[in-house]
């Protein structure tokens, strides 16, 4: 009777292994691991584009009634920026005691413009031509304020006229202080307003 063949003594390793099951300790923190990294990278984004793109600014006051609301959050771009008539934008000009802080206002008229306005009727007159303001709000209760200057004026090549949408309660280029403004002066314009409620800025004037 043959024997039967002796087995070899090293057996051929099978061509998978099967893997081990990672704990799911282990895969919890491999979890929370990597939404650590992604809420570090969103944060990151987020500062360097607050830092370097758009700053946000508190509105402080009344003077963009009813455009805007004291307390409005805003959207403001930290891009190199040239203003256009419309523009709702950032000024803040600090040798203009005591309007030498940061001030939301809407540019009138640019380098080169000549602005007047007739306060018996309240008309805005730009290079001689009526403007049509649909954003204007004239608050019933209070005195027109009116210019502390002589008018028309006509404005430097590197000038802008500015005034708040509530043109009876604003400090703007009609106070001798602010005057015409140096566009050197403008932080940037206003994008849009965060919040309350979201709202993207149209320029009026397209």
């Amino acid at each position: 009777m043959r024997e039967r063949d002796a087995e070899p003594e090293n057996r051929a390793a099978p061509d998978t292994a099967e893997e081990e099951p990672v704990p799911a300790g282990r895969r919890l923190m491999g979890t929370l691991y990597d939404l650590c990294e992604i809420l570090g990278l969103m944060t990151a984004a987020v500062m360097v584009t607050f830092a370097f793109v758009v700053r946000l600014n508190v509105v402080d006051g009344s003077s963009m009634r009813k455009t805007l609301a004291d307390g409005d959050y805003l959207a403001v771009s930290a891009l190199p920026y040239e203003p256009e008539r419309g523009d709702i934008v950032v000024i803040h000009k600090i040798d203009a005691a005591p309007y030498d802080r940061p001030i939301v206002k809407r540019v009138i008229a640019v380098g080169g413009q000549t602005v007047d306005i007739d306060f018996d009727t309240w008309t805005l007159t730009v290079d001689g031509e009526a403007v049509e303001e649909s954003y204007r709000w004239l608050n019933p209760d209070r005195e027109l304020l009116r210019c502390e200057y002589p008018l028309p004026v006509t404005l430097g090549e590197n000038e802008i006229f500015v005034m708040g949408d509530n043109r009876n309660g604003s400090a703007d280029s009609r106070q001798r202080e602010l005057g015409s403004v140096d566009r050197r002066c403008v932080v940037g314009k206003a994008l849009c307003r965060l919040s309350p409620g979201f709202t993207v800025f149209e320029n009026p004037y397209g």
